[in-house]
Protein backbone atom coordinates (compact mmCIF):
# COMPACT_ATOMS: atom_id res chain seq x y z
CA UNK A 1 0.00 0.00 0.00
CA UNK A 2 2.74 2.34 0.54
CA UNK A 3 4.45 1.42 -2.41
CA UNK A 4 0.84 2.85 -3.98
CA UNK A 5 1.78 6.75 -2.54
CA UNK A 6 5.65 6.80 -4.26
CA UNK A 7 5.70 8.84 -6.98
CA UNK A 8 9.75 7.51 -8.24
CA UNK A 9 8.62 4.21 -6.24
CA UNK A 10 10.33 4.68 -2.78
CA UNK A 11 8.17 6.78 -0.77
CA UNK A 12 8.48 10.77 -1.60
CA UNK A 13 8.18 12.85 -4.73
CA UNK A 14 10.72 12.96 -7.47
CA UNK A 15 12.09 15.87 -7.39
CA UNK A 16 12.49 16.32 -11.09
CA UNK A 17 8.22 16.67 -10.22
CA UNK A 18 8.87 18.33 -7.55
CA UNK A 19 10.62 21.52 -8.82
CA UNK A 20 7.85 22.67 -11.61
CA UNK A 21 5.24 21.92 -9.19
CA UNK A 22 6.88 24.99 -6.83
CA UNK A 23 7.72 26.95 -9.38
CA UNK A 24 5.33 29.76 -10.13
CA UNK A 25 4.72 31.21 -13.53
CA UNK A 26 5.84 34.00 -14.72
CA UNK A 27 7.88 36.30 -16.48
CA UNK A 28 10.20 37.90 -14.61
CA UNK A 29 12.08 37.13 -11.78
CA UNK A 30 10.09 34.85 -9.36
CA UNK A 31 10.63 36.08 -5.75
CA UNK A 32 7.48 33.47 -4.19
CA UNK A 33 8.72 30.43 -5.70
CA UNK A 34 10.27 27.58 -4.10
CA UNK A 35 13.77 26.74 -4.78
CA UNK A 36 15.46 23.02 -5.22
CA UNK A 37 17.32 24.17 -1.64
CA UNK A 38 14.08 24.66 0.14
CA UNK A 39 12.60 21.02 -1.41
CA UNK A 40 15.87 19.55 0.43
CA UNK A 41 15.64 21.28 3.31
CA UNK A 42 11.45 20.46 3.75
CA UNK A 43 12.58 16.60 3.67
CA UNK A 44 15.78 17.16 6.17
CA UNK A 45 13.14 18.62 8.59
CA UNK A 46 10.12 16.18 7.69
CA UNK A 47 12.45 13.36 8.41
CA UNK A 48 14.11 14.56 11.44
CA UNK A 49 9.85 14.48 12.36
CA UNK A 50 10.12 11.09 11.34
CA UNK A 51 12.57 10.25 13.82
CA UNK A 52 9.94 10.33 16.17
CA UNK A 53 6.92 9.42 14.78
CA UNK A 54 7.79 6.07 13.27
CA UNK A 55 9.59 4.62 16.96
CA UNK A 56 6.30 6.48 18.73
CA UNK A 57 4.07 4.71 16.85
CA UNK A 58 5.72 1.36 16.55
CA UNK A 59 5.52 1.75 20.63
CA UNK A 60 2.11 2.77 20.52
CA UNK A 61 0.87 -0.24 18.36
CA UNK A 62 2.51 -2.11 21.21
CA UNK A 63 0.59 -0.76 23.54
CA UNK A 64 -2.66 -1.27 21.91
CA UNK A 65 -4.88 -4.06 23.40
CA UNK A 66 -6.61 -6.46 20.96
CA UNK A 67 -10.14 -5.44 19.89
CA UNK A 68 -13.11 -6.76 17.91
CA UNK A 69 -11.10 -6.13 14.49
CA UNK A 70 -7.57 -7.20 15.67
CA UNK A 71 -4.52 -4.71 17.22
CA UNK A 72 -2.83 -3.56 14.15
CA UNK A 73 -6.01 -3.51 11.32
CA UNK A 74 -7.78 -0.59 12.86
CA UNK A 75 -4.63 1.67 13.27
CA UNK A 76 -3.93 1.18 9.29
CA UNK A 77 -7.70 1.80 8.54
CA UNK A 78 -8.51 4.65 10.17
CA UNK A 79 -5.42 6.73 8.99
CA UNK A 80 -6.37 5.58 5.61
CA UNK A 81 -8.33 9.37 5.11
CA UNK A 82 -6.35 11.66 6.57
CA UNK A 83 -2.80 9.73 4.52
CA UNK A 84 -4.78 10.60 1.50
CA UNK A 85 -5.61 13.99 1.99
CA UNK A 86 -2.26 15.48 3.25
CA UNK A 87 -1.15 13.84 -0.07
CA UNK A 88 -2.83 15.53 -2.34
CA UNK A 89 -2.25 18.58 -0.03
CA UNK A 90 1.74 17.65 -1.12
CA UNK A 91 0.57 18.35 -4.59
CA UNK A 92 -1.64 21.64 -3.71
CA UNK A 93 0.33 24.57 -5.04
CA UNK A 94 -1.20 27.68 -2.16
CA UNK A 95 -2.47 30.98 -3.60
CA UNK A 96 0.84 32.61 -5.83
CA UNK A 97 0.37 36.11 -3.52
CA UNK A 98 1.80 33.84 -0.71
CA UNK A 99 5.79 34.51 0.33
CA UNK A 100 7.92 32.14 0.35
CA UNK A 101 8.17 31.52 3.78
CA UNK A 102 4.62 31.00 4.08
CA UNK A 103 4.95 28.25 1.34
CA UNK A 104 7.87 26.61 2.62
CA UNK A 105 5.33 26.15 6.14
CA UNK A 106 2.59 24.95 4.39
CA UNK A 107 4.71 22.43 2.52
CA UNK A 108 6.86 21.24 5.69
CA UNK A 109 3.59 21.12 7.50
CA UNK A 110 1.71 18.52 4.86
CA UNK A 111 4.88 16.66 4.72
CA UNK A 112 5.01 16.04 8.71
CA UNK A 113 1.43 15.20 8.68
CA UNK A 114 1.65 12.92 5.77
CA UNK A 115 4.81 10.80 7.02
CA UNK A 116 2.61 10.64 10.63
CA UNK A 117 -0.39 8.69 8.78
CA UNK A 118 1.81 6.87 6.36
CA UNK A 119 3.46 5.78 10.02
CA UNK A 120 -0.04 4.72 11.45
CA UNK A 121 -0.31 3.00 8.53
CA UNK A 122 2.79 1.05 7.25
CA UNK A 123 3.84 0.06 10.63
CA UNK A 124 1.10 -1.95 11.10
CA UNK A 125 0.66 -3.46 7.76
CA UNK A 126 4.20 -4.33 7.76
CA UNK A 127 3.82 -5.91 11.00
CA UNK A 128 0.98 -8.49 9.90
CA UNK A 129 3.78 -10.39 8.35
CA UNK A 130 4.88 -11.94 12.03
CA UNK A 131 1.13 -12.83 12.98
CA UNK A 132 -0.29 -14.70 9.91
CA UNK A 133 0.23 -18.36 11.33
CA UNK A 134 2.56 -21.01 10.32
CA UNK A 135 6.27 -21.84 10.60
CA UNK A 136 9.48 -20.15 9.06
CA UNK A 137 8.84 -21.14 5.75
CA UNK A 138 5.66 -20.46 5.41
CA UNK A 139 6.28 -16.53 6.73
CA UNK A 140 9.02 -16.24 4.26
CA UNK A 141 6.27 -17.17 1.47
CA UNK A 142 4.06 -14.59 2.86
CA UNK A 143 6.49 -11.76 2.94
CA UNK A 144 7.24 -12.76 -0.74
CA UNK A 145 3.41 -12.44 -1.56
CA UNK A 146 3.04 -9.08 -0.01
CA UNK A 147 6.47 -7.85 -1.18
CA UNK A 148 5.27 -9.23 -5.03
CA UNK A 149 2.12 -6.85 -4.58
CA UNK A 150 4.14 -4.17 -3.18
CA UNK A 151 5.99 -4.10 -6.04
CA UNK A 152 2.89 -4.33 -8.08
CA UNK A 153 1.29 -1.65 -6.35
CA UNK A 154 4.65 0.58 -7.37
CA UNK A 155 4.55 -0.28 -11.11
CA UNK A 156 0.47 1.06 -10.57
CA UNK A 157 1.43 3.84 -8.98
CA UNK A 158 4.66 4.94 -11.17
CA UNK A 159 3.01 4.00 -13.85
CA UNK A 160 0.09 5.86 -13.25
CA UNK A 161 1.76 9.28 -12.41
CA UNK A 162 4.63 8.73 -14.79
CA UNK A 163 1.98 8.70 -17.53
CA UNK A 164 0.36 11.68 -16.20
CA UNK A 165 2.88 14.19 -15.49
CA UNK A 166 5.82 12.81 -17.81
CA UNK A 167 3.90 14.28 -21.02
CA UNK A 168 4.42 17.77 -19.37
CA UNK A 169 7.86 17.44 -18.70
CA UNK A 170 8.31 16.36 -22.35
CA UNK A 171 6.81 19.17 -23.66
CA UNK A 172 8.84 21.75 -21.45
CA UNK A 173 12.14 19.78 -22.45
CA UNK A 174 10.48 20.59 -26.16
CA UNK A 175 9.97 23.92 -25.71
CA UNK A 176 13.44 24.79 -24.07
CA UNK A 177 14.74 23.40 -27.64
CA UNK A 178 12.85 25.65 -29.84
CA UNK A 179 14.29 28.12 -27.81
CA UNK A 180 17.73 27.02 -28.40
CA UNK A 181 18.59 26.44 -24.94
CA UNK A 182 19.16 30.12 -24.19
CA UNK A 183 18.26 32.04 -21.03
CA UNK A 184 16.62 34.74 -22.40
CA UNK A 185 14.01 32.82 -23.91
CA UNK A 186 13.21 30.74 -21.05
CA UNK A 187 10.83 32.83 -19.16
CA UNK A 188 8.64 33.45 -21.72
CA UNK A 189 8.11 29.63 -23.01
CA UNK A 190 7.83 28.20 -19.60
CA UNK A 191 4.74 29.53 -17.77
CA UNK A 192 1.58 27.88 -19.03
CA UNK A 193 4.02 24.57 -19.20
CA UNK A 194 5.00 24.44 -16.15
CA UNK A 195 1.35 25.59 -14.46
CA UNK A 196 -0.10 22.59 -16.79
CA UNK A 197 2.38 20.22 -14.90
CA UNK A 198 1.59 21.43 -11.53
CA UNK A 199 -2.02 20.52 -12.13
CA UNK A 200 -1.16 16.88 -13.43
CA UNK A 201 0.49 16.18 -10.45
CA UNK A 202 -2.66 17.29 -8.47
CA UNK A 203 -4.49 14.90 -10.66
CA UNK A 204 -2.37 12.12 -10.17
CA UNK A 205 -2.53 12.34 -6.53
CA UNK A 206 -6.05 12.13 -6.41
CA UNK A 207 -5.86 8.98 -8.78
CA UNK A 208 -3.06 7.62 -6.55
CA UNK A 209 -5.25 8.62 -3.29
CA UNK A 210 -8.38 6.59 -4.94
CA UNK A 211 -6.10 3.26 -5.23
CA UNK A 212 -5.58 4.05 -1.77
CA UNK A 213 -8.55 3.76 -0.20
CA UNK A 214 -9.40 0.63 -2.37
CA UNK A 215 -5.87 -1.09 -0.60
CA UNK A 216 -7.17 -0.34 2.65
CA UNK A 217 -10.69 -2.42 2.04
CA UNK A 218 -8.76 -4.88 0.65
CA UNK A 219 -6.42 -4.91 4.00
CA UNK A 220 -9.68 -5.04 6.16
CA UNK A 221 -11.77 -6.87 4.25
CA UNK A 222 -9.45 -9.92 3.36
CA UNK A 223 -6.69 -9.99 6.32
CA UNK A 224 -7.20 -11.32 9.62
CA UNK A 225 -4.76 -11.37 12.68
CA UNK A 226 -4.09 -14.87 13.69
CA UNK A 227 -1.63 -14.77 17.54
CA UNK A 228 -0.02 -17.47 17.59
CA UNK A 229 2.48 -19.29 20.09
CA UNK A 230 5.26 -17.29 19.98
CA UNK A 231 3.19 -14.08 19.04
CA UNK A 232 0.11 -13.39 21.37
CA UNK A 233 -0.76 -9.82 20.25
CA UNK A 234 -0.94 -8.67 23.85
CA UNK A 235 0.36 -5.12 25.00
CA UNK A 236 3.72 -4.74 25.67
CA UNK A 237 4.22 -4.05 29.55
CA UNK A 238 8.04 -2.63 29.04
CA UNK A 239 7.64 1.52 28.95
CA UNK A 240 9.21 3.48 25.81
CA UNK A 241 12.55 3.67 26.64
CA UNK A 242 13.15 0.30 27.96
CA UNK A 243 11.35 -0.96 24.91
CA UNK A 244 13.78 1.65 22.86
CA UNK A 245 17.46 0.18 25.04
CA UNK A 246 16.22 -3.74 24.46
CA UNK A 247 15.26 -3.45 20.42
CA UNK A 248 18.61 -1.47 20.02
CA UNK A 249 21.09 -3.53 21.54
CA UNK A 250 20.22 -6.28 20.11
CA UNK A 251 23.19 -7.08 18.00
CA UNK A 252 22.00 -8.68 14.21
CA UNK A 253 18.90 -6.35 14.11
CA UNK A 254 21.68 -3.26 14.51
CA UNK A 255 23.22 -5.00 11.83
CA UNK A 256 20.42 -6.00 9.30
CA UNK A 257 19.21 -2.23 10.23
CA UNK A 258 22.63 -0.91 8.89
CA UNK A 259 22.69 -3.14 5.74
CA UNK A 260 19.02 -1.98 4.67
CA UNK A 261 20.04 2.17 5.13
CA UNK A 262 22.73 1.59 3.10
CA UNK A 263 21.66 -0.28 0.60
CA UNK A 264 18.43 1.43 0.63
CA UNK A 265 20.08 4.81 0.34
CA UNK A 266 22.26 3.62 -2.79
CA UNK A 267 18.72 2.53 -5.03
CA UNK A 268 16.67 5.37 -4.01
CA UNK A 269 19.87 7.98 -4.95
CA UNK A 270 19.45 6.32 -8.54
CA UNK A 271 16.59 6.20 -8.51
CA UNK A 272 15.83 9.70 -7.13
CA UNK A 273 18.03 11.30 -9.95
CA UNK A 274 16.90 9.04 -12.84
CA UNK A 275 14.38 10.87 -14.13
CA UNK A 276 16.07 13.93 -14.07
CA UNK A 277 19.55 12.22 -15.68
CA UNK A 278 17.58 11.22 -18.47
CA UNK A 279 16.62 14.22 -19.65
CA UNK A 280 19.69 16.68 -19.09
CA UNK A 281 22.34 13.57 -18.98
CA UNK A 282 21.81 10.56 -20.89
CA UNK A 283 19.68 12.78 -23.99
CA UNK A 284 16.54 10.65 -23.23
CA UNK A 285 14.10 13.31 -22.55
CA UNK A 286 10.23 12.10 -21.87
CA UNK A 287 11.88 8.39 -22.15
CA UNK A 288 12.51 7.93 -18.18
CA UNK A 289 8.77 7.18 -17.30
CA UNK A 290 9.02 4.16 -19.74
CA UNK A 291 12.18 2.88 -18.50
CA UNK A 292 10.55 2.96 -15.05
CA UNK A 293 8.33 1.03 -15.84
CA UNK A 294 10.43 -1.52 -17.51
CA UNK A 295 12.24 -1.67 -14.17
CA UNK A 296 9.20 -1.97 -12.10
CA UNK A 297 8.03 -4.98 -14.40
CA UNK A 298 11.23 -6.99 -14.05
CA UNK A 299 11.31 -6.81 -10.23
CA UNK A 300 8.07 -7.95 -10.11
CA UNK A 301 8.63 -10.67 -11.71
CA UNK A 302 11.46 -11.32 -10.18
CA UNK A 303 9.89 -11.73 -6.73
CA UNK A 304 9.47 -15.71 -7.35
CA UNK A 305 12.38 -16.18 -8.82
CA UNK A 306 14.66 -14.56 -5.83
CA UNK A 307 12.25 -16.58 -2.90
CA UNK A 308 13.32 -19.54 -5.18
CA UNK A 309 16.57 -18.73 -4.85
CA UNK A 310 16.66 -17.94 -1.20
CA UNK A 311 15.49 -21.11 -0.11
CA UNK A 312 17.46 -22.98 -1.96
CA UNK A 313 20.92 -20.87 -1.42
CA UNK A 314 20.49 -19.02 1.71
CA UNK A 315 19.38 -15.19 2.13
CA UNK A 316 22.79 -14.25 2.48
CA UNK A 317 24.16 -15.35 -0.71
CA UNK A 318 21.06 -14.50 -2.17
CA UNK A 319 21.38 -10.83 -1.05
CA UNK A 320 25.37 -10.48 -1.81
CA UNK A 321 24.22 -11.93 -5.63
CA UNK A 322 21.13 -9.77 -6.01
CA UNK A 323 23.24 -6.09 -4.82
CA UNK A 324 25.66 -6.91 -7.07
CA UNK A 325 23.63 -7.26 -10.39
CA UNK A 326 23.00 -3.36 -10.60
CA UNK A 327 26.90 -2.37 -9.78
CA UNK A 328 27.37 -3.33 -13.77
CA UNK A 329 23.81 -1.02 -14.82
CA UNK A 330 25.08 1.72 -12.86
CA UNK A 331 28.23 2.00 -14.51
CA UNK A 332 27.10 1.57 -18.39
CA UNK A 333 24.04 3.89 -17.82
CA UNK A 334 26.24 6.77 -16.72
CA UNK A 335 28.78 6.16 -19.91
CA UNK A 336 26.10 5.87 -22.63
CA UNK A 337 23.88 8.10 -23.66
CA UNK A 338 21.14 8.61 -26.74
CA UNK A 339 20.55 5.02 -26.64
CA UNK A 340 17.12 3.91 -25.33
CA UNK A 341 17.95 -0.12 -26.48
CA UNK A 342 20.92 -0.14 -24.76
CA UNK A 343 19.02 2.15 -21.46
CA UNK A 344 16.31 -0.88 -21.47
CA UNK A 345 18.30 -3.80 -21.36
CA UNK A 346 20.30 -1.87 -18.24
CA UNK A 347 17.12 -1.04 -16.38
CA UNK A 348 15.78 -4.38 -16.84
CA UNK A 349 19.14 -5.65 -14.95
CA UNK A 350 18.94 -3.03 -11.87
CA UNK A 351 15.25 -4.27 -11.54
CA UNK A 352 16.18 -7.71 -10.72
CA UNK A 353 18.51 -6.42 -8.18
CA UNK A 354 15.52 -3.74 -6.91
CA UNK A 355 13.33 -7.03 -6.01
CA UNK A 356 16.32 -8.09 -3.68
CA UNK A 357 16.07 -5.25 -1.88
CA UNK A 358 12.28 -4.99 -1.95
CA UNK A 359 12.48 -8.88 -0.60
CA UNK A 360 15.79 -10.00 1.42
CA UNK A 361 15.79 -7.37 4.13
CA UNK A 362 11.97 -7.50 4.99
CA UNK A 363 12.31 -11.51 4.82
CA UNK A 364 15.49 -11.24 7.43
CA UNK A 365 13.72 -9.49 9.66
CA UNK A 366 11.44 -11.71 11.36
CA UNK A 367 14.48 -14.27 11.89
CA UNK A 368 16.36 -11.21 13.71
CA UNK A 369 12.92 -10.91 15.83
CA UNK A 370 12.89 -14.63 16.78
CA UNK A 371 16.16 -14.18 17.60
CA UNK A 372 15.38 -11.33 19.66
CA UNK A 373 12.78 -13.04 21.60
CA UNK A 374 14.71 -16.20 22.42
CA UNK A 375 17.38 -14.04 24.01
CA UNK A 376 14.71 -11.94 25.56
CA UNK A 377 11.92 -14.00 26.62
CA UNK A 378 10.12 -11.57 28.52
CA UNK A 379 10.09 -9.49 25.89
CA UNK A 380 7.00 -10.23 24.49
CA UNK A 381 4.85 -8.05 21.98
CA UNK A 382 7.33 -5.92 20.29
CA UNK A 383 7.19 -7.10 17.00
CA UNK A 384 5.44 -3.38 15.78
CA UNK A 385 8.69 -1.60 17.89
CA UNK A 386 11.26 -3.69 15.46
CA UNK A 387 9.12 -2.98 12.45
CA UNK A 388 9.02 0.57 13.03
CA UNK A 389 12.60 1.42 13.16
CA UNK A 390 12.72 -0.47 9.90
CA UNK A 391 10.32 1.68 8.13
CA UNK A 392 12.01 4.63 9.08
CA UNK A 393 15.33 3.82 8.00
CA UNK A 394 13.65 2.90 4.34
CA UNK A 395 12.14 6.56 4.43
CA UNK A 396 15.24 8.03 5.84
CA UNK A 397 16.49 7.04 2.92
CA UNK A 398 14.41 8.52 0.71
CA UNK A 399 14.90 11.70 2.58
CA UNK A 400 18.74 11.22 2.32
CA UNK A 401 19.39 10.64 -0.79
CA UNK A 402 16.81 13.46 -2.42
CA UNK A 403 18.30 15.75 0.08
CA UNK A 404 21.98 14.73 -0.86
CA UNK A 405 20.31 15.12 -4.51
CA UNK A 406 19.13 18.43 -4.42
CA UNK A 407 21.42 20.19 -2.53
CA UNK A 408 24.45 18.72 -4.32
CA UNK A 409 22.71 20.36 -7.42
CA UNK A 410 21.97 23.56 -5.74
CA UNK A 411 26.07 23.97 -5.14
CA UNK A 412 26.72 22.90 -8.28
CA UNK A 413 24.79 25.19 -9.93
CA UNK A 414 21.77 24.34 -11.13
CA UNK A 415 18.61 26.18 -11.90
CA UNK A 416 14.83 25.00 -12.40
CA UNK A 417 14.52 27.79 -15.14
CA UNK A 418 17.29 26.70 -17.23
CA UNK A 419 16.57 24.42 -20.19
CA UNK A 420 20.56 23.28 -20.64
CA UNK A 421 22.90 22.96 -17.86
CA UNK A 422 26.70 24.35 -16.87
CA UNK A 423 29.47 21.11 -17.21
CA UNK A 424 29.06 21.03 -13.33
CA UNK A 425 25.60 20.32 -12.96
CA UNK A 426 26.64 17.33 -15.58
CA UNK A 427 29.23 16.29 -13.27
CA UNK A 428 27.03 15.48 -10.39
CA UNK A 429 24.26 13.71 -11.99
CA UNK A 430 27.20 11.64 -13.22
CA UNK A 431 28.54 10.84 -9.85
CA UNK A 432 25.03 10.53 -7.92
CA UNK A 433 24.00 8.49 -10.31
CA UNK A 434 27.02 5.99 -9.87
CA UNK A 435 30.30 6.38 -7.96
CA UNK A 436 27.71 6.89 -4.84
CA UNK A 437 25.55 4.41 -5.51
CA UNK A 438 28.21 1.96 -5.75
CA UNK A 439 30.09 3.15 -2.72
CA UNK A 440 26.90 2.28 -0.68
CA UNK A 441 25.78 -1.00 -1.90
CA UNK A 442 29.56 -2.23 -1.47
CA UNK A 443 29.51 -1.03 2.07
CA UNK A 444 25.72 -1.99 2.66
CA UNK A 445 27.46 -5.80 1.37
CA UNK A 446 30.20 -5.87 3.99
CA UNK A 447 27.71 -5.05 6.60
CA UNK A 448 25.37 -8.01 5.89
CA UNK A 449 28.64 -10.46 5.48
CA UNK A 450 28.94 -9.50 9.34
CA UNK A 451 24.95 -10.37 10.11
CA UNK A 452 25.03 -13.27 12.20
CA UNK A 453 22.15 -15.53 11.09
CA UNK A 454 22.87 -17.67 8.39
CA UNK A 455 20.49 -20.61 7.04
CA UNK A 456 22.45 -22.92 10.19
CA UNK A 457 21.21 -20.12 12.98
CA UNK A 458 17.88 -20.19 11.17
CA UNK A 459 17.12 -23.77 11.80
CA UNK A 460 18.79 -23.90 15.39
CA UNK A 461 16.33 -20.66 16.18
CA UNK A 462 13.37 -22.74 15.22
CA UNK A 463 14.64 -25.84 16.60
CA UNK A 464 15.10 -23.85 20.38
CA UNK A 465 11.47 -22.31 20.06
CA UNK A 466 10.08 -25.14 19.85
CA UNK A 467 12.11 -26.93 22.51
CA UNK A 468 12.14 -24.29 24.68
CA UNK A 469 8.05 -23.49 24.23
CA UNK A 470 8.52 -20.18 24.42
CA UNK A 471 6.88 -18.19 27.45
CA UNK A 472 4.43 -16.33 24.75
CA UNK A 473 2.73 -19.73 23.75
CA UNK A 474 0.11 -19.54 26.50
CA UNK A 475 -0.05 -16.05 27.60
CA UNK A 476 -3.50 -14.58 27.44
CA UNK A 477 -3.54 -10.79 26.07
CA UNK A 478 -5.27 -9.04 28.70
CA UNK A 479 -7.85 -7.62 26.11
CA UNK A 480 -9.01 -10.85 24.66
CA UNK A 481 -12.03 -10.34 25.78
CA UNK A 482 -12.80 -6.72 24.03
Amino acid sequence: MRAMLQGDGQGEPAREGLTPKCAEPGKDAQPSRLEPFHASLILFLGKAWDAVADPAVGFLVSRSPRRRWGKLIPWAVFSTPFGVFFYTMLWFVPSDSLSVSLKFFWYLVMYCLFQTCMSCYHVPYSSLTMFLGGSQMDRDSATAYRMGVEMLSTLVGSGVQGQIVGSHHASMRKRCDVANGTLADNSSLLPDVLENTRTAYVVASLVLGSLYFLSCLVLFLGVKEQPGRYTPLGKTRLPFFASLRAVLSHSSYNRLLGGFLLASLAFQLAQGIFAFFCTHAAGLPGSFQHLVLIMLVVACLSIPFWQWFLVRFGKKMAVFIGLSLIIPSLIVITVVTHNFLVYVFMVALAGSSLAVLYLLPWSMLPDSVDDFKLQNPTCLNLEAFFYSFYVFFNKLAGGLSLGISTMSLHFAGYRATDCTHNPQVILTLQILMAPVPIALLLSSMAVFYSYPIDEKRRKQIRVEMEVTGHQGQTERPESEAS
